[in-house]
């Protein structure tokens, strides 16, 4: 029997950023896993803001992007009530990192995988609005 591969596309976005210092860094492009398997999604992140939330999304095909995961603090957040059994992160400030654990990987996993930073302030309460937009400038998704 041939196995089944999942395919994973990165691509990052920083939401709100201030400064160019401001930003997310997803360096592997793609990631490639059997399913069954895990596979683990880097995302690195540079910020000056004093309190930062880090977000995952997940957009297969032509739908919009989906909420997985927030974290601001080690494994401190919210995970939408879908993917608590299969997706983990923990924020790690120190190394300015947030990886994305997906196990006992399906098909349906295989999508594009969003890193999101929204740095923020103490006391920020803003709400957090993303717009994506193709190349002829038509709007795509709107992230609330």
């Amino acid at each position: 029997m041939t196995p089944l591969f999942i395919s994973v596309l990165l691509a990052a976005m920083c939401l709100e950023c201030r400064a160019q210092k401001d930003n997310v860094l997803q360096a592997k492009g793609e990631e490639t896993a059997a399913a069954g398997g895990t596979v683990t999604l880097h995302c690195q992140y540079e910020s000056s803001g004093t309190s930062n939330y880090l977000f995952w999304y997940k957009q297969d095909g032509n739908n919009s992007p989906k909420f997985i995961l927030s974290r601001v603090s080690g494994d401190q957040g919210d995970t939408a009530a879908e993917f608590k059994e299969r997706f983990s992160s923990t924020l790690d400030s120190s190394i300015r990192s947030v990886p994305l654990k997906i196990q006992k990987l399906q098909l349906s996993d295989s999508a594009v995988y969003y890193c999101a930073l929204q740095p923020t302030v103490t006391g920020n309460t803003k709400t957090l609005y993303k717009n994506l937009w193709s190349k002829d400038n038509r709007i795509l998704h709107n992230i609330h």
